[in-house]
């Protein structure tokens, strides 16, 4: 039988011990209700922390579960569900923009593209199921970021690297654009991944509207654009099955 590792268990246990009782507790208590001594329970708290998955506040100092823990449990929950219920809306988005349909999760700093729809005729399907985007150079991407301040932190921590000459590398001028995503619902890029071809997508939501994913078209610039912006009907379709998967999902209506 292969043996336990103790760290990992005392990393459960801090996690079990955060998420009943109160909804925050000092290192003296953590480190007293697990029996360990403080600077144990303090480097794995510190750890803990840098993952995402307990945070501190600042002001009392105490620690309480950090919100990469809620996008485990969500993803656990929802990605398979996510796609089962895409199925269906993201062929029809394809359909109806003629263009490339996809349905994305966060996923280790990037975009997991959990579901893809190739163009009326293209006769690829699936091709792109399992490949990884940039979060800060997609539409897919920003569309996550706008709405889970992990992924957002995520897609700083990668790095803002220019992709192409039109990506936002500036951090300041990508949360700008992420205020404008949350502002419209919608997200868009214009040459910033590959030159010539632009993409739009929207966030899609679950049970007490939780982030689970993201969906988008892509496609040639002159199709998907209307001189400088996205064609309404296309940024129409995008909302519509982002909102139609999020119903699925259990969001209702929003």
């Amino acid at each position: 039988m292969a043996r336990s590792i103790q760290s990992v268990q005392r990393a459960a246990a801090v996690l079990r011990l955060l998420a009943t009782g109160e909804r925050s507790l000092g290192l003296s208590r953590i480190a007293s209700a697990l029996g360990l001594a403080k600077a144990t329970t303090h480097g794995l708290l510190r750890t803990l922390q840098e993952e995402g998955l307990v945070e501190q506040d600042p002001r009392s100092g105490a620690y309480r579960l950090g919100p990469e823990l809620l996008r485990l449990g969500t993803g656990y929950l929802d990605t398979h569900e996510l796609r089962a219920r895409a199925l269906g809306a993201a062929a029809e988005l394809a359909r109806a923009s003629g263009e490339e349909a996809y349905v994305g999760v966060p996923h280790r700093r990037g975009v997991l593209v959990v579901h893809h729809a190739p163009r009326p005729g293209d006769g690829r399907p699936g091709t792109e199921v399992g490949s990884m985007r940039p979060l800060h150079s997609t539409a897919l991407g920003k569309a996550l970021a706008a709405f889970d301040p992990a992924a957002r932190a995520e897609a700083l921590a990668a790095g803002l690297t220019a992709v192409t000459p039109r990506t936002v590398t500036d951090a300041a001028a990508f949360d700008e654009e992420l205020a404008g995503v949350r502002g419209r619902g919608w997200a868009c890029d214009v040459g910033e991944t590959w030159e010539g071809v632009a993409s739009v997508a929207a966030p899609v939501f679950g049970h007490r509207r939780v982030l689970v994913g993201a969906v988008g078209v892509a496609g040639a610039v002159e199709r998907v654009l209307t001189g400088a912006e996205p064609h309404p009907r296309l940024v129409a379709s995008v909302r519509d099955c982002a909102r139609s998967v999020s119903h699925e999902l259990g969001a209702g209506r929003f």
